[in-house]
């Protein structure tokens, strides 16, 4: 059999390429000793992105290669499920380029730039070393390996296969935890969306018309011009840069009002948004909208690095600050160690990944030998997101951050009591500083605006307005960013529901009699999975727009508890399936992850539930509402006593949740050892569920850009660059012309 143009490659060294993968390491190397070193004086923002920048070059050059070939062993000839049951709904072969841009876009939701703007408290250097060190060795891992897994199961998800390689007892609950995760997931990054576009015509019209744009391009490419990505991709940037220039013109126009929701509306509307994301088939909505939105997304992201070299901002929040260490941070409490690392998750290691990383993407892919482009690469797109967004925290003056992160029960709700309460730490702040910073984006005030979304605006918009405009172009700039935000998120909220329906199904078509619902073609089946899914995620949501302390400061500390129990159970069965597979050599790249994860989340779990601080723990902080309520008295964060009982209830569930979620995740581990030990000893009973094998006929190339071997294989085959089976049009009705 031929090697594989990769296999070819890899054994060619030239004295170029050394040369060139050298100067990027000591790049990489140069902005770390800059950022870890400097002390007492202000360090440039672009030893950030030099930094970043720098290592994940080199951990996807060799690392994401020696996992492809050493520890998976990817096989190209071997047809993967979107090739074998094609069926135009779920199961679809896409192109390697349009796919990366749907699987960049499911995984990017609210946490590469929430989490990363609340960590900036600690400083910049805790938040950007685990951003950083924690994708390349455990965050991009995971993507790639579940992906890769799942590819090779037929695009089953997550809790299937834990049911299916485990057991019954420890894969129900690896089912019950995820679903439930899933759930509270899809819940918070709805919520974002909502503070983002509540009350925003200019947001609203901008994102609401990505979904007309992309059923345009899903048909074009599918019926009109099948195979033209390139034209197509065209088209679609042009109509997203003219919506969202008219998104401003509808905000000062008649239409305004239209398109001036209220939280609760736009509640209604993402819930029948998520339910026809889920049902429609992949190639008209979920991937086209994915693909245009991350256009968007990596050229705003690409256009903030380089306009930090440009005009080389520097950081004015300290490395470390004291909140690091007396865990009396205003924007969240507790110390560095456990809390850094679940408020930083997306960006650095994600739970939610995985279940897109077994949902719709597995669904897709062409080759196995893709999962490193899209598993692993797409990871590290999302984690410059998050050095992004950490960067634009800290490059603000510090007074401003926090009047901006920091809830009204801290800091009060004026500009004067702000100032003094911040000053009072040590940052220097006025009341006309405040005061001067919202009028130059043109809102009304920028105090206790949570979330991060408007942190990262404000940054982004004066990074921006340097290079263009001046601080005539703030306001543009920062409302630019708001309706960027919000696309951002929603893209994730599309896929996650299929996933959810997908998990769902799943676990409903185990129950005697329900068989049937399994089936992606039985629409009733279909139908009724998905309304369960998004009225779930949607009432808790409700909940969230409702709550009198903030959705974010309720639900935002659960997210990330359950988000990063997820990636433990991701990683515990990625290496439970690399013991059965006979590659206990390898186990430890999934396994020191899966440590650190779970060291670090349970931590946080146990002190979010029985710390005696009020403003670390769910227990303490209900007993304190309660008391007051017995007392009569009305406690900061409550209007009245209403609002003191919905705290204390919020508590309640938050407890609860996090507890039964890490008793879940716990059986999980305990199945699993007792798999994994069973495995090791007696390696001849280990069994896995793959799907047979079964010789591909698709051509396609590996990663992004083809290279020569592949250019020539696919020429020969009169296929154009997005690769496909001979004789076959990219719709499957028959030959198409090369692109």
């Amino acid at each position: 059999m031929q090697s594989p143009p990769q296999a070819r490659q890899a054994r060619q060294v030239r004295p170029r390429s050394i040369l060139i993968w050298t100067a990027v390491a000591a790049v990489g190397a140069i902005g770390w000793a800059m950022l870890a070193l400097s002390r007492g004086e202000e360090v440039s923002a672009a030893w950030m992105v030099a930094a970043a920048l720098g290592s994940y070059a080199i951990a996807y050059r060799f690392y994401s290669r020696y996992i492809l070939t050493r520890v998976l062993r990817a096989d190209r000839t071997r047809a993967t499920p979107a090739e074998r049951l094609a069926d135009g709904l779920d199961y679809h072969p896409t192109d390697r380029r349009v796919l990366l841009g749907h699987h960049f876009a499911g995984i990017s939701g609210a946490g590469p730039l929430v989490g990363p703007v609340l960590a900036a408290q600690m400083g910049f250097l805790p938040g950007t070393i685990w951003i950083i060190v924690g994708v390349i060795f455990a965050g991009a891992v995971q993507d790639m390996v579940v992906l890769f897994f799942s590819t090779r199961r037929d695009g089953k998800s997550l809790g299937q296969i834990a049911r299916e390689e485990i057991g019954p007892v420890g894969g129900t609950a690896a089912v019950v935890a995820i679903f439930v995760i899933m759930i509270i997931l899809l819940a918070v990054l709805a919520l974002v969306v909502v503070n983002a576009l509540a009350e925003s015509p200019w947001g609203a019209f901008s994102v609401g018309m990505t979904i007309p744009i992309a059923l345009f391009m899903g048909f074009y490419l599918r019926f009109l011009r099948p195979g033209r990505v390139a034209e197509v991709t065209a088209i679609g940037i042009a109509l997203l840069l003219f919506v969202i220039a008219a998104g401003r013109w509808v905000a000062n126009s008649s239409w305004a009002e239209a398109f001036t929701l209220e939280p609760g509306t736009l509640v209604i509307w993402l819930v029948i948004y998520g339910f026809a994301a889920s049902v429609v088939p992949v190639w008209l909505l979920l991937v086209p909208r994915d693909y245009l939105s991350t256009f968007m997304k990596i050229g705003t992201i690409a256009l903030l690095a380089v306009a930090i070299v440009v005009t080389l901002p520097g950081l004015k929040m300290d490395a470390i600050t004291d909140f690091a260490t007396n865990g009396e941070g205003p924007v969240f409490a507790g110390s560095l160690f456990p809390f850094v690392f679940i408020t930083i998750a997306c960006g650095a290691v994600s739970g939610f990944h995985a279940l897109i990383s077994s949902g719709t993407t597995p669904k897709m892919i062409q080759k196995e030998t893709q999962v490193r482009t899209i598993g692993y690469g797409a990871m590290l797109m999302e984690s410059a997101v998050a050095v992004m967004a950490i960067t634009a925290a800290c490059v603000l003056d510090p007074g401003v951050y926090f009047a901006m992160n920091a809830p009204p029960a801290v800091i009060g709700d004026t500009l004067q009591s702000a100032a003094d309460t911040i000053s009072s730490w040590g940052f220097t702040l006025t009341p006309d500083q405040l005061a001067e910073a919202a009028e130059a984006v043109e809102e009304e005030s920028l105090l206790s605006r949570t979330g991060g979304a408007p942190t990262l605006a404000l940054g982004l918009a004066g990074i921006f307005a340097d290079i263009i405009g001046g601080d005539s172009m703030m306001s543009f700039w920062y409302h630019f960013a708001i309706m960027f935000e919000a696309l951002f998120i929603l893209t994730a909220i599309d896929a996650g529901t299929r996933v959810g329906r997908f998990i769902l199904q799943d676990a409903l078509a185990s129950v005697p009699g329900l068989g049937r619902l399994r089936s992606n073609t039985w629409l009733p089946g279909v139908w009724i999975t998905s309304a369960i899914v998004v009225a779930l995620w949607g009432g808790l949501l409700w909940v969230g727009v409702n709550d009198p302390l903030g959705g974010i400061n309720t639900l935002y500390p659960i997210f990330g508890i359950s988000n990063q129990l997820l990636a433990a159970v991701a990683l515990a069965i990625c290496t439970l399936l690399l013991v059965k597979s006979g590659r206990l050599k390898y186990v430890w790249v999934t396994l020191v992850p899966f440590a650190w994860v779970s060291l670090v989340t349970l931590t946080a779990s146990w002190q979010k539930v029985f710390s005696g601080d009020p403003a670390v723990g769910f227990l303490a902080r209900r007993d304190q509402y309660q008391d007051g309520i017995d007392a009569g008295e009305l406690l900061p964060g409550a209007a009245d006593m209403d609002d003191m009982r919905t705290i204390v209830t919020n508590a309640t569930i938050d407890a609860a949740l996090s507890a039964v979620l890490a008793v879940l995740v716990l059986i999980v581990f305990a199945d699993a050892l007792r798999v994994c030990v069973k495995a090791v000893r007696t390696p001849a009973a280990a069994s896995l569920k793959e799907a047979p094998y079964q010789e591909s006929r698709l051509i396609a190339p590996d990663g992004l850009v083809a290279t020569k071997e592949e250019r020539a294989e696919l020429a020969a085959a009169g296929l154009g660059a997005g690769g496909g089976i001979p004789g076959q049009d990219p719709s499957g009705h028959g030959r198409g012309a090369p692109e």
